[in-house]
């Protein structure tokens, strides 16, 4: 017997993108709201009828809508390898390929869609492919995002922590949708989309998503007053990796100096210099308060979403740029130490030669 398959579709994400509630589309379509419902989380499998009646709703092919895909190797490829077995993963679709991500810490709470056992793929999915955004950024705030992109959408976000330049990598390799950066000081602009552009080679877009304050965590029982004191001092730091805005400004502080020992993300340095096996370490504002340590502010940066220009029109990639610029994710983001939402929503299109 041929391998089990499963009917995927993309009839809310046709459905959103075109602005309809499933009330609007099944009353196009013909058919009940319920069992619109029930197709797009894939509890029935429609009738003949109907998937010509939802195709011809939403203006597109039967095979745009629908497809099938095994159990077994159709499940998708990975976007890296996996450490072993067995392995949860996450999955999404992304430039028009199935990927699935190991599962890995990450500051937004996502279950996983399936388990790698034994060379098979056993499916868990309570979220369509289709439905998942892949962000790759090192901004702790994203769980907020995240929270009001869901809400606002109904889309969800995969957020993996990569400092900058790593995250326009991915982005260039194709593995995610979206590439957090932070690379220009406030004031110079042209840092991020210059980043970009030697990644990419196409154009792109870049939503800002806030300035914030980047700087110096410092443990209170120091009693360091200034950056310099800081820099002069016998101090334990603890690093940031290579490839992350924290590590370009830790070695203009340090001047070529190397910590001992690396972390990766805002939020394990504060962690190591609360729990006291570092005295000092780069991080942004928020990680350092909410750490209740000590913040010595050395420059502000410019943080930006940046995504293709030709992936543009997907419909979660809409649903972001409008989740960024609501009034309510700029109240929210306001009120976090250090950050500034005065040009939050601005949207820049940036050509490649």
């Amino acid at each position: 017997m041929s391998e089990q398959r499963q009917l995927q579709n993309q009839v809310r994400t046709r459905r959103i993108s075109r602005g309809w509630s499933q009330e609007e589309l099944a009353q196009r379509a013909g058919i009940s709201r319920a069992g619109v419902s029930a197709i797009e989380m894939g509890r029935l499998v429609p009738a003949a009828t109907a998937v010509l009646a939802l195709a011809a709703a939403l203006d597109c092919r039967v095979e745009d809508l629908f497809s099938l895909v095994g159990q077994g190797q159709g499940a998708g490829q990975w976007a890296w390898q996996p450490a072993g077995e067995p392995c949860r993963y996450w999955h999404a679709d992304v430039a028009r390929r199935r990927l699935l991500y190991p599962v890995e810490p990450t500051c937004v709470p996502l279950a996983h869609q399936g388990v790698f056992h034994e060379g098979r793929f056993e499916d868990r999915a309570r979220v369509l492919p289709t439905d998942i955004l892949v962000v790759a950024s090192c901004d702790p705030a994203l769980g907020l995002l995240a929270n009001e992109y869901q809400r606002l959408s109904g889309f969800q976000i995969l957020a993996l922590q990569r400092p900058s330049r790593e995250a326009l990598s991915l982005l260039a390799r194709g593995l995610v949708h979206v590439a957090g950066v932070h690379l220009e000081r406030r004031g110079q602009r042209g840092g991020n989309a210059a980043a970009a552009r030697e990644s990419l080679g196409e154009a792109f877009c870049l939503l800002r998503t806030a300035f914030w304050q980047e700087g110096l965590a410092v443990a209170s029982r120091r009693r360091i007053r200034s950056v310099q004191s800081a820099i002069d001092g016998r101090l334990r730091w603890v690093g940031r990796e290579p490839g992350s805005a924290a590590g370009e400004l830790q070695q203009e502080l340090l001047a070529g100096r190397v910590p001992k020992h690396v972390v990766r993300g805002h939020r394990s340095v504060a962690e190591a210099v609360r729990a006291g096996w570092a005295d000092v370490g780069v991080c942004v504002r928020l990680v350092s308060e909410e750490a209740g340590l000590e913040f010595l502010a050395v420059r502000e940066e410019s943080c930006q979403l940046c995504f293709a220009a030709q992936s543009s029109g997907d419909p979660r990639l809409r649903a972001l740029v409008e989740t960024v610029q609501s009034p309510a994710y700029r109240t929210l983001v306001r009120d976090l130490p250090g950050y500034d939402v005065s040009e939050t929503g601005e949207l820049e299109r940036v050509g490649c030669p």
